[in-house]
Formats: structure tokens, C-alpha cells, sequence
């Protein structure tokens, strides 16, 4: 694992950039654990999701070519099955956040503005269009059908629940922030700011830090 990657373009910085394998995992893993612990669905990272696949198949070629009973190979073998790991565990995050979501997933897929990044792949983006369209037609077929005229239509945009973003997350601070606004807690409370120092840990509101969760200025624990 110790030759480069080829350089990928990073949503947060357009540059092209030569990585490491081991900085490309470090970026899966980054996006896994904001992808498991935030409420809503983020930008989809599929640039990295295709590196990683690249470097397995890489790997598994290497591992195909090693001696029998190479404790190196054993090493390296274990390593390719957690990577394989991270990289299952958060696509499989996607989709279940797609399914729970999916009117409201759409709805902000399609009123993004012009150049802002996506937040479905192309194939995220097609199943969750399959997905309302065989949601509608079984609900049709199998309850909408037989109930009064006026009862036969339903909106899911207003069935199904949005993402909690008020929930709170916990996080790591990887770049300082200052005056981050905190909304009260009660009644008799005010909006107050607070400083975010480096390498610090907070249980915050997900609402107050997803930006910097997108611009990876924090960090989901």
C-alpha cells in the first residue's frame, strides 16, 4: 500500500492532488462515520468511492501474486476486507437513508442551484426515482384503490418525515472555528456564539454545524 494514487478532484478543493493510499482511506473513513452519524443525507463522494475500488482491485492483484504463508499477505488480505468493510457500511448508509427520505431527498437533488455539488450519484439518483415510483404504484394498488374518491391520492412529500437536523451529534473540531452561532436551548435563553478550538469535542445541535460538517471543518464521532 505504499505507492500513490492517482490524483482525484476533492469537492472541497478543485485542485488535482496526488494521495497516498493510506490519505484515500483516511477519506473514506471520514466520509463513512459523517455519513452514519448525521441525520440528513450528504453530498455523495463518489470520486473516492471509485479511487477505493480501484485500489482494492490493486490490492487484490498484489495479494493474487504473494507466496503462500506470507504473513505480509495475511496482513494485507485483513486489511482489504475492512476496507471492503468501510467502503459496504457506507453505501449501505446511503441507500437506508434514500428509503427512509426519499420525497424530500429528490426535492433537494432537484432544487439544488446550478454548480453547487450533487448530493445523489447517477445510480443513487435512479434508484431513489424507482423507488417513489414503486412506492406510489403500491400504494395505489394496494390501499389507495379501495378507498373513498376524495381519500385516492396521497402526498409523500407530506407522508413521509424529514431528516431530524435538530438531533444532536457528536464531533471532533479539525480546523478552529469562531463565533458559531448556538441557538437556545429555552425560552429564557438568547442565540450566544462560541469558538471551536482545535482538536476539540462537542455535542452540538446537527443543525448548527452542518455546514462545517460539509466543508470539513469538523468531524462526525
Amino acid at each position: 500500500m505504499a505507492d500513490t494514487m492517482a490524483g482525484f478532484s476533492d469537492s472541497e478543493d478543485e485542485s488535482q492532488e496526488l494521495m497516498t493510499p493510506a490519505q484515500l482511506i483516511g477519506k473514506l473513513e471520514e466520509a463513512w462515520l459523517n455519513e452514519k452519524f448525521a441525520p440528513e443525507l450528504l453530498e455523495n463522494k463518489s470520486e473516492i468511492v471509485e479511487c477505493v475500488m480501484e485500489q482494492l482491485n490493486h490490492m487484490e492483484e498484489n495479494l493474487q501474486r504473494s507466496k503462500k504463508g506470507d504473513l505480509r499477505a495475511t496482513i494485507h488480505r485483513m486489511e482489504t476486507e475492512r476496507i471492503r468493510y468501510v467502503l459496504s457500511s457506507y453505501l449501505r448508509c446511503r441507500l437506508q437513508k434514500i428509503e427512509k427520505y426519499f420525497p424530500h431527498v429528490l426535492e433537494k437533488e432537484k432544487s439544488r442551484a446550478e454548480g453547487e455539488p450533487s448530493y445523489l450519484s447517477p445510480e443513487e439518483y435512479a434508484f431513489a426515482k424507482e423507488y417513489y415510483a414503486n412506492t406510489e404504484t403500491f400504494l395505489k394498488n394496494v390501499a389507495l384503490k379501495n378507498m373513498p374518491a376524495n381519500l385516492q391520492t396521497v402526498d409523500l412529500g407530506k407522508s413521509v418525515p424529514k431528516p431530524n437536523l435538530d438531533s444532536f451529534v457528536f464531533l471532533r473540531v479539525k480546523e478552529r472555528q469562531e463565533n458559531i452561532l448556538v441557538e437556545p436551548e429555552t425560552d429564557d435563553q438568547r442565540e450566544y456564539a462560541v469558538d471551536f478550538e482545535e482538536g476539540s469535542q462537542h455535542l452540538i445541535r446537527y443543525r448548527t454545524v452542518a455546514p462545517l460538517v460539509a466543508s470539513g471543518a469538523v468531524q462526525l464521532i
